[in-house]
């Protein structure tokens, strides 16, 4: 499913099941956006959730936050929105640290479908409790569009994620 409203959510599907490989090698692919990023590092084993986030948004066309690899830092970015949306980056915290992804809809259950980078190790769709969310941001530079209800989504038999660590 491709989504022109939201250019940075037809990006980040397309890298669904990126996985990071455990040990000394590094995904290709997580490599290439680290690089494109200008990141000091070029390894899959710290943590990528805020990697891809900005990945897929710069290559939207987007401006991404000075600290884009700290998922907290993703709480100041942008314009707040009130409630979930479709494209929506969300911040949650988590023990330890934060987690950034994108709000793609919710479960039938309250649960928020999040397509995102490092949760379990690769770009998935995950199940997250909502208790957990920070902050929801919107680009910028994009119009305020697709403020409808969110889609509801299967969880698909995924466990709702607790440490994306």
């Amino acid at each position: 499913m491709t989504s022109p409203a939201f250019p940075w959510i037809t990006i980040a599907r397309a890298y669904l099941g990126v996985a990071e490989i455990p040990g000394a090698q590094t995904s290709s692919v997580i490599a290439v956006w680290l690089k494109k990023l200008k990141a000091w590092w070029s390894d899959d084993e710290t943590p990528w959730c805020g990697t891809f986030v900005a990945y897929c948004l710069s290559e939207a066309g987007f401006v991404v936050p000075k600290q884009w690899m700290r998922a907290l830092a993703w709480a100041e970015w942008g314009r707040p929105l009130l409630l979930p949306r479709v494209g929506a980056v969300v911040v949650f915290s988590r023990t330890g640290g934060g987690h950034v992804g994108f709000v793609v809809g919710i479960t039938a259950d309250g649960l928020l479908m999040v397509l995102g980078g490092n949760q379990a190790n690769k770009v998935s769709i995950a199940p997250f409790d909502p208790a957990r969310v920070v902050s929801y941001r919107w680009p910028n530079e994009a119009p305020l569009i697709g403020l409808g209800d969110l889609p509801v989504l299967a969880r698909n038999g995924k466990s709702v994620s607790t440490n994306e660590a």
